[in-house]
């Protein structure tokens, strides 16, 4: 998985008309390999920043592309080559002035997560139980991804073992309260 940096990809897409729903999270989905349940993650992310105590109202969204489209991505933003799983675009997660998100300026934005399911198609099988109720599927996988790029987004990150192993235990107590519920 691949480390943070900063994009527009979903934001243009919240100014183009894109729609957030009434909970603040945008999914949208602009690739066809691989059916998306858009619910599914726009639950999971809201749960995600309320468990993790982003503010109330805080906004985000998923974007879910194709593999070219990724590997551009990841070309122009991490200088790697191909195109990878998920990237993460933390802002700056500022709320209002007393931290509700109340505050006039509008709610928080945590940021923009992008994921491709071509390339979690690709590591599923290898993912079968990376997290405890990971079952090798797609969904599994791409749930990982969309909790991994959560956490990026409220600042955690895996560069050493200390952070790795703390993301880790926070994306494995989300995932096994998610995949109860399944």
């Amino acid at each position: 998985m691949t480390g943070v940096t900063r994009n527009a990809t979903a934001a243009s897409e919240r100014a183009a008309g894109g729609c957030t729903g009434t909970d603040g999270v945008l999914i949208a989905d602009r690739q066809s390999d691989v059916q998306i349940d858009p619910r599914r993650y726009r639950v999971l992310v809201r749960q995600v920043l309320e468990a993790e105590g982003a503010p109330p109202g805080t906004e985000t969204a998923v974007t879910f592309v194709g593999s070219d489209e990724m590997a551009e991505l990841n070309r122009a933003h991490m200088g790697y080559t191909g195109p990878t799983d998920v990237l993460a675009f933390p802002l700056d997660l500022v709320p209002g002035d007393s931290g509700t998100g109340s505050d006039p300026a509008g709610p928080a934005l945590a940021g923009d997560i992008v994921v491709c399911p071509a390339v979690a198609a690709g590591n599923a099988a290898a993912g079968k139980g990376s997290h405890p109720g990971h079952d090798g599927s797609v969904t599994a996988e791409i749930d990982v991804l969309v909790v991994h790029g959560v956490l990026h987004l409220l600042g955690m990150d895996h560069a050493e073992p200390a952070e790795a192993a703390a993301m880790r235990a926070r994306e494995t107590e989300h995932l096994r309260s998610l995949w109860s519920r399944s």
